[in-house]
């Protein structure tokens, strides 16, 4: 006779549910030791699950029945990462409210779940979308902006006018938008922004005391991308009081620097361009402002650039160096311009030799005929002026003795740099959370108090944000929809505007593996009693794609929280797989 899989299955499933099997005590029994195993909680699209849940999911249940076992208190829990694009774009398209296909989509989701067999603890379900859980996102946006690590800034967007709305870097093509073909444009915009850069160093170092492995560790390093080297000041020639700023990672090829470039977004580039350059500069300017990024950093493509008919001084040779700008020089990175060592660089040999720029070996033992000698080996050579010389010193000297010269000089000084930007947080959305803050007419920004929590998304019956075939014109969020009883609200007599953006679907997974400690706690965030009891993460299983973004994110948020005293350990997840 075949297996009765189906009745078996379905009888224990039944009774493991009715019985609570899985329930897992709010602490730890004393004396047992405890095992908390996670799983990256699932978006729940309308497709269902997908082959690449399960197969994560048995690991880690696999794990969470070997422990308890063995004896060992486990906690398994589930919930629902719930915000995101794809159900306010089905509601667009159908009128159905973002939250009707959610809640769908989590209906199937668990009982998809449940069918498998899972030995969740279906009690401490959590939902991303839930007010109870968002009002503590919220919280800990306020907290951020209290500590000012949240924070308004103009800063450079790739904006789609026809779709309304700030597109990711990947979500560029061509200086098109993936989804409709539509143009895009390089512009600032007023944005929310967390300063993530203020936990770089930390970030970094921490990574040192987890069982990850090495090669999520060195993708984080690269991200956060963490370079020594100094800051130099060249003057602008002929406008007293002007300079340009660089950071560099070679100090001691600074008597190579034949030129300088600027990004076309460079507050400097419109005042040291020459009348005879201007157009050919906004032409420049105009083209720039159609790439992403990452188009413009692509190390296959092609460089180009435009002469700003300006000059600056080489603080160590005292000659003129032209000015010149280009897209490749990204003015989100660094102080958004470089000074060009083509001898020693690769990319600014090329651009010297395409545009005939001069090209001075400064270091001995390579050959610069057919492409530039980057090694860090040799001595300096081509390297004397009248202010001093470094000519005849190994490398390594070389450095030291070019930032203390421009330190002794009040022209540069020792920097660490970092590759890792600020946070962008703001999304021109409406299924996202609220964000508490409110802007007063004369520019003020009021925090909303902590009672106000949470802040709910109102109901709209138009979800679009407003489109238009006009690069300059300003966004409007769908939030901008909004019956005016939500958008305004009265203070001492002054009428304050609501924050019409909404937060990135990552606000919700940054922190959601504490809310599983806690999940029905009114009051805060999670217990200090169990928090400490449960924390760290023993075991995080997830896809390979998180290994950057969201792994980042969520240690900043801890560690930010642990700053706080709302948590007890550094990081958040011990043992990655």
């Amino acid at each position: 006779m075949a297996y009765p899989f189906r009745e078996i299955e379905e009888k224990w499933q039944r009774y493991w549910e009715a019985h609570k099997t899985f329930r897992t005590p709010d602490l730890p029994d004393p004396g047992r030791s405890k095992f908390y195993v996670l799983d990256m909680f699932p978006y729940p699209s309308g497709a269902g699950l997908h082959v690449g849940h399960p197969e994560g999911y048995t690991a880690t249940d696999i794990m969470a029945r070997y422990k308890r076992m063995k004896g060992v208190v486990v906690l398994h829990p589930i919930g629902w990462d719930a915000f995101g694009l794809p159900a306010e774009q089905y509601a667009i398209e159908t009128g159905t409210h973002p939250r009707i296909t959610t809640e769908r989509n989590i209906e199937r989701f668990r009982k998809q779940l449940k069918s498998l067999g899972f030995s969740y603890d279906w009690d401490r379900e959590i939902n991303t979308t839930d007010p109870q859980y968002y009002k503590w996102t919220q919280w800990i946006f306020l907290q951020l902006y209290k500590m000012g690590l949240a924070y308004l800034a103009e800063v450079p967007v790739n904006w789609c006018p026809a779709l309304g709305t700030v597109l990711a870097n990947e979500e560029v093509i061509d200086g098109k938008s993936e989804r409709g073909g539509y143009p895009v444009y390089r512009r600032p915009m007023r944005q929310w922004m967390l300063k993530i850069t203020a936990y770089a160093e930390r970030l970094l170092a921490d990574l040192e005391e987890l069982d990850w492995p090495e090669s999520t560790k060195e993708m984080q390093r690269n991200w956060i991308g963490r370079s020594e080297g100094a800051e130099i000041e060249f003057p602008v020639a002929d406008m007293p009081g002007e300079k340009i700023e660089v950071f560099t990672t070679r100090p001691d090829t600074l008597f190579g620097a034949t030129y300088m470039v600027l990004a076309p977004e460079h507050a400097l580039v419109d005042k040291v361009t020459t009348p005879e350059h201007r157009e050919a500069v906004n032409r420049y300017k105009e083209a720039a402002a159609r790439k992403s990024d990452l188009e413009r950093t692509e190390l296959q493509r092609e460089k180009t650039g435009v002469f700003t008919g300006g000059y600056a001084i080489n603080p160590a040779t005292g000659k003129r160096i032209p000015i010149w700008i280009a897209d490749y020089v990204l003015i989100s990175y660094g102080t958004g311009a470089i000074m060009a060592v083509p001898a020693h660089d690769q990319r600014d040999y090329e651009f010297a030799k395409k545009y005939h720029l001069p090209i001075v070996q400064v270091i001995s033992g390579g050959s610069i005929e057919e492409q530039a000698y980057v090694e860090e080996e040799g001595t300096l050579i081509n390297s004397s002026g009248e202010r001093f010389s470094i000519d005849g010193l190994p490398v390594k000297e070389a450095k030291e003795a070019v930032i203390q010269w421009l330190e002794k000089e009040g022209i540069g000084r020792r920097k660490v740099n970092y590759k890792l930007r600020d946070w962008l947080f703001s999304r021109q959305r409406y299924w996202g959370e609220p964000i508490p803050i409110l802007h007063g007419p004369d520019g003020s920004i009021v925090p909303l108090d902590e009672s106000e929590l949470p802040l709910e998304l109102p109901e709209l019956e138009d979800f679009r944000p407003k489109v238009s075939g006009d690069e300059h014109a300003e966004p409007v969020p769908p939030l901008a929809n909004a019956p005016d009883s939500w958008k305004y609200v009265e203070r001492d007599g002054v009428i304050y505007t609501r924050e019409l953006n909404t937060m990135p679907q990552w606000a919700g997974s940054c922190w959601y593996y504490l809310r599983y400690l806690d999940p029905h706690n009114p009051d805060k965030l999670v217990d200090p009693e169990k928090e400490k009891a449960w924390m760290p993460v023993d075991l995080y299983v997830g896809g390979a794609e998180h290994s950057v973004l969201h792994l980042l994110y969520a240690r900043f948020w801890h560690k930010v929280l642990y700053d706080l005293g709302v948590v007890s350990t550094k990081e958040p997840f011990q043992k990655l797989v």
